[in-house]
């Protein structure tokens, strides 16, 4: 089977876009800026999805769903947020289409114009405000943990299949308090479940801090994130809590009346991870034969492939096979059997190996006279023979193990390219090495902004339990003093 994918090491934007597209993960569509997840990679995407909505619910959260448009006055409630958002916001201006007059086609009626435009949801802090304005009288209505799944709109005009689209799918947590401590630990504690799910079934080391000033979430007064670094060295955020104060509820009024009988206005956060994940997973882990998934997400864990000849003995295989796939999932593990007869075994190897399936097992009449299968791990490559005795219980284990040596790989390479700098010279230098450099900053967004607007590079976060520096030092750009060390890096 011809190579399907270009090295890594030659080119990494278009080995990640060879990738997303040769896996059948998603494709462009017809409408610029926007793709078609197609259903391998929405299977992906449902696991995540699944896990997470878990976690959310365990957390004491449930779901809601609140309109796609947004009355265009509503977005100006709050300035600082329309600011944030306004360059990227998809606009309705009429209602309703007619017959082009002057040819076959059909143009927008012109007295169909609404009569207040709406913006196609970039996000939905405003909607949700003017909703909870009805919902929250009193502190007994308190709190609300509201979260919902849907798509959102942001004009962007350079695109990349999930990192960066026009539309893309996400959820949004929205929750109200009576207390500014309740929502500052509910900012905490989710993006705590962010770490949880990213470490813990996404294998992706992530470092938790702040957002700068520079670079928190429009109309927040902190903002939490889960950073990950990229196998080219570059800086993708995985996800972000915010502290959203009272901001919304002042913009739209929505006050309570407190145990002490007076009135007060809530407390906010937001919070949200999207199908930029599926960006992460892919750039974190996989290598030029084509996805490397970490068990805990991958649609299929286990493929199994046939060796045959004639009709009779694929018969065999079949109910071979089946008796194998019974045991493993009886113990939770997703297989498929491929007794494609139109296609090469080597076809279905190399097919397997580019979407990543973590565990393949090959089994022909040899193999069931001997009672073993030949077994391969995605992860290493590795393959050899093992006892079919016993075969479920130790796939088991084995996706235990890939799970942690694709977690182990991802972290130990992120280390490798975590490296302290203290000059201003120096740091011109190493970030073009690419990587996570740990620098002394004053803390002005000023300072920040020429960093950036120099080398490229921005705070990626001020990590509050990986790589933290408490040290008294110097800036590297101002020489102004600084008591800790914080994350710059290039970011996709």
């Amino acid at each position: 089977m011809a190579k399907e994918v270009t090295n890594r090491e030659d080119n990494y934007s278009l080995w990640y876009n060879n990738l997303v597209v040769k896996a059948d993960l998603a494709e462009t569509s017809a409408v610029r800026g926007c793709m078609v997840i197609k259903p391998y990679g929405y299977a992906i995407w449902e696991k995540m999805q699944h896990q997470l909505d878990s976690m959310f619910k365990a957390t004491g959260h449930v779901n809601a769903y609140f309109p796609l448009f947004i009355p265009k006055s509503f977005l100006s409630r709050e300035a600082e947020h329309v600011e944030g958002f306004a360059k990227e916001c998809a606009v309705v201006t009429h209602h309703r289409l007619m017959k082009d007059p002057n040819g076959s086609g059909v143009v927008v009626d012109p007295d169909a114009k609404l009569e207040e435009e709406l913006v196609v949801r970039p996000t939905s802090e405003t909607i949700i405000w003017n909703t909870y304005k009805n919902w929250i009288k009193s502190y007994r209505d308190l709190p609300i943990l509201c979260n919902q799944w849907a798509n959102v709109v942001r004009w962007e005009m350079r695109t990349r299949l999930f990192l960066r689209t026009a539309e893309f799918l996400w959820q949004e947590g929205h929750t109200a308090h009576a207390t500014a401590a309740e929502a500052i630990a509910e900012t905490e504690k989710m993006v705590g479940v962010y770490a949880d799910f990213a470490r813990n079934y996404m294998a992706l080391p992530v470092v938790v801090g702040h957002k700068s000033e520079g670079e928190r979430f429009a109309g927040a007064l902190d903002t939490l994130c889960i950073e990950a670094m990229m196998q080219d060295g570059k800086a993708l955020q995985a996800g972000t809590s915010h502290f959203l104060g009272q901001n919304f509820a002042k913009a739209f009024d929505v006050q309570f009346a407190n145990k002490e009988g007076g009135l007060d206005y809530v407390w906010a956060t937001s919070w949200g991870v999207s199908t930029r994940l599926m960006g992460a997973l892919i750039m974190a882990h996989s290598d030029n034969n084509g996805l490397v998934l970490p068990p805990a997400l991958a649609p299929i864990q286990v493929v199994m492939v046939p060796i045959y000849k004639g009709e009779e003995e694929l018969a065999k295989m079949r109910e071979y096979m089946q008796k194998v796939g019974d045991e493993l999932a009886a113990l939770g593990i997703s297989y498929k059997i491929d007794d494609r007869d139109n296609v090469r075994s080597g076809f279905k190897f190399a097919e397997w190996e580019l979407k990543g399936v973590p565990v393949r097992l090959t089994i022909g009449q040899r193999d069931i006279d001997a009672g073993v299968v030949e077994l391969a791990r995605r992860d290493t490559l590795e393959k050899g023979a093992v006892q079919r005795e016993g075969l479920a219980a130790h796939i088991k284990d084995l996706l235990d193990k890939i799970q942690k040596n694709i977690y182990d790989k991802a972290l130990a390479f992120r280390d490798s390219q975590t490296r302290k700098v203290d000059t201003w010279e120096e740091f011109k230098v190493e970030i073009e090495k690419g990587g996570f450099l740990l620098c002394h900053w004053d803390g002005s967004k000023e300072t920040e902004a020429k960093i950036q607007e120099e080398t490229k590079a921005t705070i990626r976060c001020i990590p509050i339990d990986s790589y933290v520096v408490e040290e008294s030092g110097k800036c590297i750009y101002t020489g102004k003093p600084s008591a800790r060390r914080v994350i710059f890096a290039r970011s996709y």
